[in-house]
């Protein structure tokens, strides 16, 4: 999904974005994340609500990670504007040409993941397969580093923003769909 002031943004990579991938270890992560605590879900809501549920966290994710790559995309070309400006046009095709476009799921996943850590907060999680902690920590420290590292507005190739959209958007449904129902906290 490109940025939407970008050349080659279409509106439909609002949804297909999350089903491309950049590697078999992004992939192999999403779908792992996606069984282990989907498949959870599913079989408490059903798989139309589910399925209904992915998408909207989807397509949360990625109009969080538009907004803001909006306006790093518009910096970025007035930064090219700047370098055409004094002359330096020796960079500006290298620049404009490397890749700033988002694949992957992993927006949708994680807001999996917070409706799960919300649904069963006192779930226990094994890190590293040995370590017990409880899924609401987890997943809170989760969102805590895609937050800090967002804000940092370091170059890491992962769309942070794009997680707390899908986060935020998880979050939102669970807490309108579980308003009236208090069995769900233990």
């Amino acid at each position: 999904m490109w940025p939407v002031n970008h050349p080659n943004f279409r509106p439909y990579q609002v949804f297909t974005h999350m089903f491309t991938h950049a590697s078999i270890g992004h992939i192999f992560f999403n779908m792992f994340s996606l069984w282990m605590f989907g498949r959870i879900l599913e079989s408490v809501w059903g798989p139309k609500r589910f399925l209904l549920f992915y998408l909207a966290c989807g397509i949360g994710s990625a109009i969080a990670h538009s907004v803001v790559q909006y306006f790093q995309y518009k910096e970025l070309l007035e930064f090219v504007d700047a370098l055409k400006a004094i002359g330096q046009t020796e960079d500006v095709d290298r620049i404009l040409a490397a890749p700033i476009f988002a694949v992957g799921a992993s927006g949708a996943v994680m807001g999996v993941m917070v409706a799960f850590a919300y649904l069963f907060p006192n779930t226990e999680l094994y890190l590293y397969f040995a370590i017990p902690v409880k899924a609401k920590w987890v997943i809170l420290a989760l969102i805590a580093f895609d937050l800090f590292s967002g804000l940092g507005r370091t170059n890491t190739g992962i769309a942070h923003w794009a997680h707390l959209g899908g986060a935020a958007t998880g979050f939102i449904i669970v807490f309108i769909w579980n308003k009236t129902n208090k069995k769900t906290f233990y």
